[in-house]
């Protein structure tokens, strides 16, 4: 697994590729399922629906991670963990307010890997954990990637909507 950060826009929001997807195809993929059980009534066409699956999250703000090497390395700030679990916050909500619907993740770091895994959403219990991960990254190469930051103009996602967003009816 290759993991890329990224940061995007004026206020520097921190954004992450696993093998060159976003993180938040990943999360749209596993929560879809979720919210569909839900029976989103805000959603009125499927097109409106992956829009809002793909766009539910955003990065975090440089100046809410503080210490970004560290932050993605699990020894996050207490007010960017979950409480109940420990957890990480990787993405938050794509309002501009972090906490109002982030995605954790437990990331444990070994000096020869760093592995994210457990993600869930704390607003939506009955969820448990996502379909996603366990991601495990060589340590080398995952220090590497975060001493290796683009930083992009505009969110990819305001760009171009991801491949795949819009699914058939």
């Amino acid at each position: 697994m290759h993991i890329e950060f990224f940061t995007y826009s004026s206020a520097r929001l921190w954004g992450i590729r696993l093998d060159g997807s976003d993180l938040r195809v990943h999360a749209a993929e596993a929560t879809r399922p979720l919210w569909l059980l839900e029976k989103c009534s805000y959603e009125r066409t499927p097109e409106d629906t992956e829009n809002f699956l793909f766009r539910q999250y955003a990065g975090l703000t440089e100046s809410d991670l503080r210490d970004p090497v560290r932050h993605f390395l699990g020894e996050a700030d207490d007010d960017l963990r979950d409480a109940p679990t420990g957890a990480t916050a990787v993405l938050g909500c794509s309002c501009g307010i972090w906490d109002c619907w982030p995605l954790f993740t437990a990331i444990t770091a070994t000096p020869e890997t760093v592995t994210w895994s457990a993600f869930h959403q704390p607003h939506r219990p009955a969820w448990g954990e996502l379909a996603m991960g366990p991601y495990v990254f060589p340590r080398p190469a995952y220090e590497e990637a975060l001493t290796r930051v683009a930083h992009l103009a505009e969110d990819p996602f305001t760009a171009l909507p991801p491949s795949g967003a819009v699914r058939g009816t």
